[in-house]
């Protein structure tokens, strides 16, 4: 299970999905806020898409990506697995990740090595799929009276979901809000967002969180 072999994917996957320009990027640049002349870092950089929307705003920014190929295309950015973060301690502004802590078995970890990382009063911005979404066995269904609803599955339960790309196999970790949140606490993040968005073709129509965004603050202290 990896995503070394998908490169080529993932570009194609990208180039016939709108969202990632119309909603999903937004979202993370939203959360991030970039400012001029700060360095930030991309955890998962993929192609560097978001690198060069991070570059518009004036801001500098180095990417770290599993896939070699991926790395390559984006320009800046260096091979690496997750949670590890093979850079200097308080050498980036801020951190970020898209729609990657959920494909990292060790969240906190991440959490860990981005605070080692980046400066004090830095930021992380993350974007992933809602716990409540993610979450083992969840699914639309249908009541007795057609009405739609959603089974939140095993919520509370760490767990995963393998999901079969071309001839490999994704996992999707889950974990619950309260873990997220807490294991980011322990690494010194301070929450200053929060938001939960419903984003999704198959949930259009049920009103249940898609998507979470959030921005953290690092504080050492204490």
């Amino acid at each position: 299970m990896s995503w070394k072999g998908l490169g080529t994917w993932w570009v194609d996957e990208l180039a016939d999905d709108p969202s990632y320009d119309d909603v999903i990027t937004p979202m993370l640049l939203d959360m991030l806020q970039p400012e001029p002349g700060l360095l930030y870092l991309d955890l998962g950089a993929g192609e560097g898409r978001v690198m060069r929307a991070v570059e518009a705003a004036g801001a500098g920014v180095v990417g770290l990506d599993l896939n070699e190929d991926l790395a390559g295309r984006a320009g800046a950015s260096v091979v690496a697995d997750l949670p590890q973060i093979p850079f200097r301690e308080d050498s980036v502004d801020g951190v970020y990740a898209l729609l990657v802590l959920e494909h990292v078995e060790d969240h906190g970890g991440v959490f860990a090595s981005a605070a080692k990382v980046t400066r004090e009063g830095g930021v992380f911005a993350l974007v992933i799929n809602h716990p409540y979404w993610s979450s083992p066995g969840s699914t639309p269904i249908q009541d007795e009276d057609g009405e739609d609803l959603w089974r939140p599955g095993a919520y509370f339960q760490p767990g995963y979901t393998d999901i079969p790309i071309r001839d490999q196999t994704v996992r999707f970790h889950h974990r619950s809000m309260g873990d997220l949140l807490n294991a980011a606490a322990r690494a010194g993040w301070s929450l200053e967002r929060l938001e939960e968005h419903a984003h999704h073709d198959r949930t259009a129509s049920i009103d249940v969180p898609r998507l979470l965004a959030c921005r953290w603050r690092l504080s050492r202290e204490g």
